[in-house]
């Protein structure tokens, strides 16, 4: 069987392959330029190049993992008034193409591993095996999904790290972890935000009630608010002063993310936020107001 139906258009075939590979979630792949933005080496072609091929071995890991997960949640998202017109649960494209797509993605990305360091080669092949864990059956265990998937997000910056081959620093490791259980815990409560039945009508092969909204809520803005901590922590360094010329300007840096954090909570709260934080966040312009700012300050600091 091949990709494309017989007698089907292509485009509308290929633009089914997009949507299941989910090329707009690449976006949260550029996680492993972090540590090289942070280490100020965008300008080295060399380290430049090693992140380039981290990023795409990592989309192509990441475009598996979507389509593992679409396939074996094929059933309860045709149930569901959005994600029933995924590609596999629309049958747009065939289980057995999916089936076949799976592992073809994997194993480019394994390729594209080896022509970094034996670091980034173990980081993300404990990618895969996470993220295969998690589609199976990890997703339906509360609280630890969202942990694994703050877990996944802070994976691709050791990867960006393991990568280029620039320094590490602890700091940066606490300040992923607590903004990723963030976004985390955001997505899970935008999905309950959908439910419109009882306190006990659960989301399907997932560990959460309606009830349990509010927790989640309580939960993920703490964990925003303790990034913002580390990033504070962060700035009073040693590391700092032996980075930056004027470090005094990253405080600026601690309100725009308070706004930012308390913004996106504030969006899920009121409904405006559709299943992803990350993709709502592509679509809100003050996120991009805000990214700019940081940027503008950091090379300010330096």
């Amino acid at each position: 069987m091949t990709a494309l139906e017989l007698g089907s258009p292509a485009k509308p075939q290929l633009l089914a392959l997009l949507r299941a590979l989910r090329v707009h979630q690449w976006v949260k792949n550029l996680l492993v330029f972090v540590p090289v933005m942070l280490d100020h080496k965008l300008l080295h072609p060399p380290v430049m190049v090693k992140a380039l091929i981290a990023f795409a071995a990592f989309c192509c890991a990441a475009s598996g993992a979507y389509v593992l997960n679409d396939l074996l949640d094929r059933d309860a998202d045709r149930r569901h008034r959005i994600k029933r017109n995924r590609p596999f649960a629309a049958e747009t494209l065939s289980r057995s193409f999916g089936v076949v797509l799976v592992p073809l993605l994997f194993a480019a990305a394994l390729l594209l591993s080896l022509w970094l360091s034996p670091k980034f080669l173990a980081l993300l092949t404990l990618y895969v095996v996470l993220t295969t864990a998690y589609s199976i059956y990890l997703k339906q265990i509360a609280v630890l999904d969202v942990l694994l998937l703050a877990g996944l997000y802070t994976l691709r910056v050791l990867a960006g790290v393991a990568a280029s081959q620039v320094r590490f620093s602890t700091w940066l490791l606490a300040f992923s972890m607590f903004l990723f259980l963030s976004l985390a815990f955001l997505k899970r409560y935008a999905e309950l935000s959908e439910l419109q039945g009882g306190a006990a009508e659960g989301l399907a092969r997932r560990g959460y009630l309606r009830g349990d909204r509010e927790w989640l809520g309580s939960m993920g803005g703490a964990s925003g608010y303790l990034s913002v901590l580390v990033l504070a922590l962060y700035i009073n360094s040693g590391e700092v002063v032996a980075l930056y010329r004027n470090p005094l300007l990253l405080w600026l840096i601690c309100p725009l993310l308070l706004f930012w954090i308390s913004r996106m909570w504030l969006l899920a709260h009121r409904g405006r936020i559709d299943q992803d934080p990350i993709v709502a966040a592509m679509r809100d312009p003050a996120s991009y107001v805000i990214g700019a700012l940081v940027a503008l300050i950091l090379y300010a600091a330096v």
